[in-house]
């Protein structure tokens, strides 16, 4: 086998092996949420708004850091509009844009739940993995988050050659 395969092969079983474990650690994180005034999704809005100056970004700058679709966060923030947690705001500088904010009683509601999720999240990912693992797992994950980040993806028709 060539050394292109043979790399290949060994991303292939990294990616897979990375895939399976987010999943399995996904689920369990969805299933253990602790709370029933937020869901699991609207907590992650809440956690993008929490990390941006003023907690609050434009609608479309939110959907880019979520994995769900445009209409999907739509949908959640509204939700959490009607229960207070957020805001939205015209975009002074585009018309057509929307600014969603973490309200104060939006942010006591997410740091209430991040602190019980931050012990859900330490048993889940650090079941069998010491200090030392999760720290390289970390530098590791952000390594690969920011040399895929420099690539640009290129969109190949089913059955191109790879």
């Amino acid at each position: 086998m060539s050394d292109h395969r043979t790399e290949k092969a060994t991303a292939v079983a990294a990616w897979e092996s990375l895939f399976r474990a987010q999943v399995t650690v996904m689920r369990n994180l969805n299933t253990e949420f602790p709370s029933a005034e937020i869901s699991f999704n609207e907590y992650d809005v809440c956690f993008n708004l929490s990390t941006q100056p003023g907690r609050r970004c434009r609608m479309r700058d939110l959907t880019g850091h979520l994995l769900l679709t445009q209409p999907s966060v739509s949908r959640l923030v509204d939700r959490l509009a009607a229960k207070g947690i957020v805001e939205k705001q015209p975009d002074p500088t585009d018309a057509r844009g929307v600014i969603v904010a973490l309200t104060p009683h939006g942010f006591d509601v997410y740091r209430t739940v991040a602190v019980q999720h931050a012990s859900t999240i330490a048993a889940q990912v650090g079941a069998g993995l010491d200090d030392a693992e999760l720290r390289t797992l970390a530098e590791l994950c952000t390594k690969l988050r920011v040399a895929a980040a420099a690539t640009t993806p290129t969109r190949r028709s089913v059955g191109a050659p790879a």
